[in-house]
């Protein structure tokens, strides 16, 4: 799945959301947060969030034929979601999703560091470091990318916070 394999992608980045990789997103939610997953996959995310006693309002997914850019609202107050790290979509849905309301993405750590991620840092709140995550469940290795959850907001900002790996 990352940059540094020779692994064929799975078609629309469709990788299960493992446990793990949920963990360290958890200290940053609210106590019960109730949100929307509009790139819910097989909806490994939302039974990990539900899990520790957050609310899912709505999923869904565009091999469903909901498409996460035509959203154009939701009762829910806020987005958690592992979405495709293809960068032409990534970065529209950061845009989309964050002027709705408040967006948790899991993606790869690098980007932070890159050039094509200027103009969307200044939407992002916070940033919380995962780590190499295990995407398939057979395997004996991690993925050979870090990962961390992006908090993008509407507001822009000259300050991000950083929280580093908790374990």
């Amino acid at each position: 799945m990352g940059k540094r394999s020779d692994f064929e992608r799975k078609e629309r980045d469709l990788y299960q959301t493992p446990y793990a990789a949920v963990v360290p997103l958890l200290p940053h939610l609210p106590e019960i947060a109730r949100f929307d997953e509009p790139c819910v996959g097989d909806g490994d995310l939302v039974k990990h969030l539900e899990y520790n006693g957050h609310k899912c309002f709505a999923i869904g997914d565009i091999s469903s034929g909901q498409d996460a850019l035509d959203i154009i609202g939701t009762p829910a107050d806020m987005f958690i979601t592992n979405p495709p790290w293809d960068r032409k979509i990534l970065h529209r849905l950061i845009l989309h999703l964050c002027a709705i309301k408040p967006t948790f993405l899991l993606f790869d750590a690098d980007w932070m560091h890159t050039k094509q991620a200027a103009p969307y840092l200044e939407f992002c709140r916070k940033i919380v470091s995962v780590g190499r995550v295990k995407w398939i469940p057979d395997s004996s290795h991690t993925g050979k990318d870090n990962c961390a959850w992006y908090l993008f907001t509407e507001e822009r900002t000259a300050h991000t916070e950083f929280y580093g790996r908790i374990a």
